[in-house]
């Protein structure tokens, strides 16, 4: 019998996230963002479950988006880092994959490609990782007098760097440069919104928004988890409960013998570890959960298991399955205790957990 170790991902509150994603969205539409394998909850089976209601994804690269095709998905795909070598515009043309362009470079390429697929420009607003100026942009559009490729130009994009934390004025100000560097071309689209953007009260969002992390249910709002914000959790990572036994005062337990029971207390052990994607640096007092009743860590997680302290939930037993984030627990507060963030815990579960899905 396969450990019964998994990652349970329901599908009804992916559509319900996005559900309230193009709510919050007003006017714009949402592309479904399923970068990072759905952020680690299957590409496959996160963009089949938004087929009826997503008009667009995004994603990273070129291998995520023939993923999406390889599924049997017809929509038009955006590639948010572009394209890497020039022989993958016209893959780009021929499946309706629209990269997003951010280097001369790309656009000697597109200048090459004879007829161009349709594409985006990204705009380096302040976050200063990718795109053209603000002060270059309309050299970078004169520049694009192909016939051939003006048309093919969808918009704009931009990244927000600020937009999780709401007294920061950064993205006030990024906003602010994108609309005064897009204001030329009224004609076309553009697009800002990351998952943070939806929350943030007046915030335009133009055209076409991007929600990721809010559509598997984790925060996109510093000092807030998703259930706050009205976001179900998708995934609930779950382990068994493989022993127990009582310690005394004194006795440690794990690698460094870093936790010592000072009364005592029942002890569990559960086949999660590191190996699994479980945070190594989620030490003692992460919560957990047995039984619908909430327990904590205690120790060093190893490769393949970690230890909890059962004294809250007295009934539990070898075998009952322990939530590791999920209903119970939400996954912001376990990435809080390990110093990161959602996006890293969810990506991070390693392909030895299966993914068993509902709500198809």
């Amino acid at each position: 019998m396969p450990r019964p170790t998994v990652a349970r991902v329901d599908l009804d509150a992916l559509r319900h996230n996005y559900t309230l994603a193009c709510e919050k969205a007003g006017t714009a539409r949402a592309m479904a963002v399923v970068k990072a394998d759905g952020y680690g909850h299957g590409i496959a089976a996160v963009a089949g479950a938004l087929a009826n209601l997503a008009p667009k994804y995004a994603v990273a690269c070129l291998e995520e988006a023939r993923a999406i095709r390889a599924a049997g998905l017809a929509q038009p795909v955006v590639l948010l880092q572009g394209v890497h070598q020039p022989g993958d515009l016209a893959e780009c043309r021929e499946r309706a994959f629209e990269p997003v362009l951010h280097s001369a470079e790309q656009l000697e390429w597109l200048a090459g490609a004879g007829t161009p697929p349709a594409f985006w420009l990204k705009v380096n607003s302040g976050m200063n990782r990718l795109g053209f100026g603000p002060g270059d942009l309309l050299a970078v559009v004169s520049g694009l007098g192909v016939a051939s490729s003006r048309p093919a130009l969808q918009g704009f994009v931009t990244h927000f760097a600020c937009a999780d934390d709401p007294d920061s004025p950064m993205t006030d100000a990024q906003t602010a440069a994108f609309v005064s560097a897009t204001m030329p071309w009224p004609e076309l689209m553009r697009s800002v919104g990351n998952s943070a953007a939806h929350f943030r009260p007046g915030q335009p969002l133009f055209d076409w928004s991007r929600p990721g992390i809010m559509l598997y249910g984790g925060s996109p709002v510093l000092g807030k988890t998703g259930p706050e914000l009205g976001l179900r959790p998708v995934m609930r990572l779950e382990a068994p409960l493989m022993a127990t036994r009582w310690l005394k005062p004194g006795d440690s337990v794990g690698y460094g013998a870093v936790w010592t029971a000072t009364v005592e207390t029942r002890m569990g052990m559960v086949a999660v570890g590191y190996g699994d994607g479980y945070p190594r640096h989620a030490g003692t007092g992460t919560p957990a959960a047995v039984g619908g009743q909430r327990i904590s860590l205690i120790g060093r997680v190893s490769m393949d298991m970690l230890a909890v302290d059962l004294s809250a939930a007295p009934d539990a037993r070898t075998g009952d399955a322990v939530e590791l984030w999920g209903d119970t627990v939400p996954i912001d507060e376990v990435a809080g205790h390990a110093g990161t963030i959602s996006y890293e815990l969810m990506t991070g579960v390693t392909a030895r957990v299966p993914r068993l899905y509902s709500g198809n």
